[in-house]
């Protein structure tokens, strides 16, 4: 049953592969963070900056895309392993209200774990509220592992 799919790897061999293998995502500080994964889950925060504002105080739209594409990419490696190449070929995000400018929380859940895609949905929410302030649905094409055959 996929509800029982353990990751296979940890939160911290995860943020070790994205300080490796995606270290620009750090550029300016670190502000994404990865706190949990679970079966077919992730859970991320994007750490309150400034750069992330938009005028008018509040949350930048390309921000919060950012936080869920991260979250997708995240929640995926989590269950197939470090696959540096995995990549998203569609993101659609809602902005349903606006963000607060603190901490974005993002709750990912994958919808469909494939050999060679993965479908996911990512609800954000600012830090504190049970209000979901944007909503993205992404795919991911996972690239073909070692000798297999197209």
């Amino acid at each position: 049953m996929a509800q029982t799919r353990r990751p296979l790897m940890t939160v911290d061999e995860l943020t070790r592969f994205l300080d490796t293998d995606f270290a620009q995502i750090h550029t300016g500080g670190r502000t994404f963070h990865v706190e949990a994964v679970g079966p077919l889950t992730a859970h991320l925060r994007m750490a309150y900056h400034e750069r992330h504002l938009r005028p008018g105080g509040t949350i930048a739209g390309p921000s919060m895309f950012a936080l869920a594409d991260l979250a997708l990419y995240v929640a995926i490696l989590a269950q197939i392993g470090p696959v540096a190449l995995a990549v998203t070929i569609n993101l659609n995000i809602n902005f349903l209200r606006k963000p607060e400018p603190r901490d974005m929380i993002a709750e990912c859940r994958l919808i469909k774990l494939g050999r060679r895609l993965a479908v996911g949905e990512v609800s954000m929410f600012s830090e504190g509220s049970d209000e979901i302030v944007a909503h993205a649905t992404g795919t991911y094409s996972i690239p073909p592992a070692s000798g297999d055959a197209g």
